[in-house]
């Protein structure tokens, strides 16, 4: 399998996690790509030109985090990421939901953050970041398990990734249950070892 990727990517951690979780990750080349200056062989790939795109040994292109990891989790012998049936499938869906969505506008916020300022941007930064606080505070309320599911591994994502992107630690403030849950579920073979560099 080839994975075109970016280090610095929350939705590619998030799917390196998952392989690593099943042992998958040995079978993936990771291409470190740059999707802004459009290569060539990721829009082959991939035409959105985003990473993660994998590309799987029977040639069929996958993008996008969600659709990737449970490629990922069709494969091999490990216990399912993805929940077969029952609530608990229903709740590790909807936590990778409030994690992806945490993602969704950490991502595009930081983007705007970087540009000059004005009043439309303000107000969509605004908006962004209140999204995030509205679900670091339902996460707060309903912390998601300690057991490995795709909900889980999701929304450690994006709590690592509020830690490398924004005011390390802010979002813990206030939030003690999700911080003593994010703290002990970081030390997971797979989020502990997808740690953002620096």
């Amino acid at each position: 399998m080839k994975l075109y990727y970016s280090a610095t990517s929350p939705y590619v951690r998030k799917v390196m996690a998952c392989a690593i979780i099943r042992g998958l990750d040995a079978r993936i080349e990771q291409v470190p790509t740059l999707p802004a200056e459009l290569p060539a062989d990721l829009l082959a790939a991939n035409p959105l030109s985003k990473v993660p795109t994998l590309v799987t040994d029977d040639g069929v292109s996958l993008f996008g985090s969600q659709l990737i990891c449970e490629y990922l989790d069709s494969l091999g012998e490990a216990l399912p990421l993805f929940p077969p049936s029952g609530a608990a499938r229903w709740r590790a869906l909807k936590y990778q939901s409030l994690g992806d969505g945490i993602l969704d506008a950490a991502v595009p916020c930081r983007g705007e953050m970087g540009k000059p300022r004005e009043d439309a941007r303000d107000a969509m930064i605004a908006r962004y970041k209140a999204l995030m606080a509205r679900t670091v505070d339902t996460l707060e309320a309903d912390p998601p398990h300690r057991s490995v599911d795709i909900g889980s591994i999701t929304v450690a994502c994006a709590l690592g990734y509020l830690d490398f992107r924004y005011a390390a630690d802010a979002w813990r403030n206030g939030h003690p249950k999700l911080a003593a849950w994010y703290d002990s579920f970081s030390r997971n073979k797979g989020i502990l070892e997808t740690a953002p560099p620096g």
